[in-house]
């Protein structure tokens, strides 16, 4: 299910319980109405929340709702949810919802090099198409910044790809493929993340400004920090003028980092959150943090800054 704003969850719910599309307002009252009504008869319902850091909001209504029905008598309801954040009940939610969790937790930690050539090997299993050094290529390099197991997946598709067209372009010219294009080979996945490199939105973070690169930087180390899909503004705000601080930047105004966020929003590199325009406004990336990473890696200055 994919939910535009938190509300929608309800309306989501619902329709998947009784095939109904109501209002969100209305299918919160058709919930509780189901959830507190005796019925002996009725299946036990799953509910698996993905992304579950996208439901937060200020007054956490939504979320507090789908983890107090559980515990209704009547409610045969069952809440599994999934985020990005491991510590998400101490970290961002009120005592009021965090009490209303189970106490089972599972933790994912990212990915290794080993887990993603093996994620890679179980989804070749039968296919001769890679040189095993190409897969570990692909797997170290995904490795190193984020663990991204799609993001693997991706490159060996499109590395795929390209061994495809070369052999289509060869056999339409009457020559036999080289051999060294029947399998995919360490040259050709590093053109496939070259490529990926040369993506839209690697671009656009590439020929942003100085400060602008500043503060998708500041914004990513954020989000990376907390496991959150948004931030403040302020907190943005207060970690790009430190990193000006560290490597001896003149540091913007706080006007001046305002038309800087404004300005990567009008690109669409930022989501920002509307009707709002102070120090507490909502922000979020509409590239990849992996984008933002890999369009700055190559830069010296971002370079240290990794290190901090």
């Amino acid at each position: 299910m994919k939910v535009t704003e938190p509300s929608y969850a309800y309306v989501l719910l619902w329709k998947a319980l009784s095939d109904q599309k109501v209002t969100a307002n209305h299918a919160l009252r058709l919930l509780e109405k189901q959830f507190s009504t005796p019925g002996p008869r009725r299946l036990p319902c799953v509910v698996l929340m993905d992304e579950l850091d996208l439901l937060v909001t200020s007054k956490q209504t939504v979320m507090y709702n789908f983890f107090e029905w559980p515990n209704w008598a009547h409610s045969r309801l069952i809440v599994v949810a999934v985020a990005n954040t491991m510590d998400l009940p101490e970290r961002m939610l009120s005592n009021k919802v965090s009490s209303r969790l189970g106490l089972t937790r599972i933790n994912f930690q990212p990915y290794t090099y080993q887990q993603l050539v093996r994620i890679v090997e179980s989804r070749l299993e039968g296919i001769n198409a890679f040189r095993r050094e190409a897969i570990e290529f692909a797997a170290r390099k995904v490795g190193a910044v984020s663990g991204d197991a799609r993001r693997a997946l991706d490159i060996c598709r499109r590395a795929v790809e390209i061994v495809e067209t070369t052999a289509l372009k060869s056999a339409g010219k009457g020559q036999e493929g080289r051999q060294d294009l029947e399998q995919v080979t360490i040259r050709i996945v590093d053109q496939a993340i070259k490529e990926m490199f040369a993506s839209p939105n690697v671009r656009l973070v590439q020929t942003a400004s100085l400060h602008q690169k500043l503060f998708l930087f500041a914004l990513t180390t954020r989000l990376r920090r907390l496991g959150t899909a948004e931030a403040e503004f302020s907190d943005i705000a207060q970690a790009h003028l430190q990193f000006c601080r560290l490597h001896h930047i003149e540091p913007p105004m706080m006007s001046d980092l305002g038309a800087i966020c404004a300005s990567l929003g009008s690109s669409r590199a930022l989501l920002i959150e509307a009707g709002k325009q102070d120090l507490h406004q909502r922000v979020r990336l509409c590239v990849s943090e992996e984008d933002v990473i890999m369009a700055l890696k190559s830069d010296p200055l971002f370079s240290r800054l990794r290190d901090l």
